[in-house]
């Protein structure tokens, strides 16, 4: 277990806390691991009505530490390193507790995507949301694709992938991202009241509110999902992604063939 994801309940109310500060909240793979559990421990907690998940220090989290991407953990190949994650977050879905995001600072890769997935994100002035997967030699993995897709339509979420550029948070109300933009010293008590004005409401309410929303557009998310897990795959071994890897380390300029 790790003290870099903090998990507590004040009546009822969680609060998820990423809390590695001093590298924006970067995940790691104990990180994801205690995420998942988190997750797991709240589909049986019938006394949380609403969850806020937040970050300590300046951002909510950088994604994924780069050092990471690429590489696999020996017991798990990189097929299954993908399962277990797309698992893992895809138990948001099955929560009665609705998840406000509370945005800062950088919200990018896989974090992004994350903070996608979830029902609300509101987001403080100043806030800039990137998917830099391709810069890195891959694609973005964790549904946030198919929801930029729902919510900017294709022109947007291409300009945003292809090019891994910065999207500033105006911008990001102005598409439905964040359905709030505050000053960053009222973020984290804004959320708390939204939260708590959810879980004044009925249970159950809220419950089939939720679910109506669900099945509008998680269908379409899921199905992204596995195919970015067979060609996140197929990237891994390519001969392209070698390639990359090798004029990184050998401070050259890539020569790509598309295989």
């Amino acid at each position: 277990m790790t003290d870099r994801l903090r998990f507590d309940v004040d009546a009822a109310i969680a609060t998820i806390t990423n809390d590695q500060p001093e590298k924006h909240n970067a995940f790691d793979d104990q990180m994801d691991l205690r995420l998942f559990e988190i997750l797991g421990e709240l589909r049986s907690r019938s006394d949380v009505r609403a969850v806020i998940w937040r970050g300590e220090g300046a951002s909510f989290s950088s994604g994924r530490d780069v050092r990471s991407i690429g590489t696999r953990q020996a017991e798990l190949s990189h097929h299954e390193l993908m399962r277990r994650g797309h698992r893992g977050i895809q138990q948001l879905w099955e929560l009665d507790q609705p998840v406000l995001v509370a945005c800062k600072g950088w919200v990018m890769g896989g974090s992004f995507q994350r903070a996608l997935l979830c029902d609300i994100r509101v987001a403080a002035e100043g806030t800039r949301f990137r998917l830099p997967e391709l810069t890195h030699g891959v694609i973005p993995d964790t549904g946030g694709m198919a929801v930029l897709h729902q919510m900017c339509g294709p022109g947007v979420v291409s300009d945003l992938v292809l090019t891994g550029r910065i999207m500033h948070v105006d911008e990001a109300l102005h598409h439905g991202i964040v359905s709030r933009v505050v000053p960053e010293d009222e973020l984290d008590a804004t959320v708390r009241e939204m939260a708590e004005q959810i879980a004044a409401n009925p249970a159950v309410s809220v419950k089939l509110a939720r679910q109506v929303i669900r099945h509008l557009s998680v269908p379409q998310v899921r199905a992204s999902m596995d195919d970015e897990m067979i060609y996140q795959t197929f990237l891994n071994r390519s001969d392209d992604f070698a390639e990359f890897r090798a004029a990184r380390t050998e401070g050259r300029e890539p020569r790509y063939t598309g295989s």
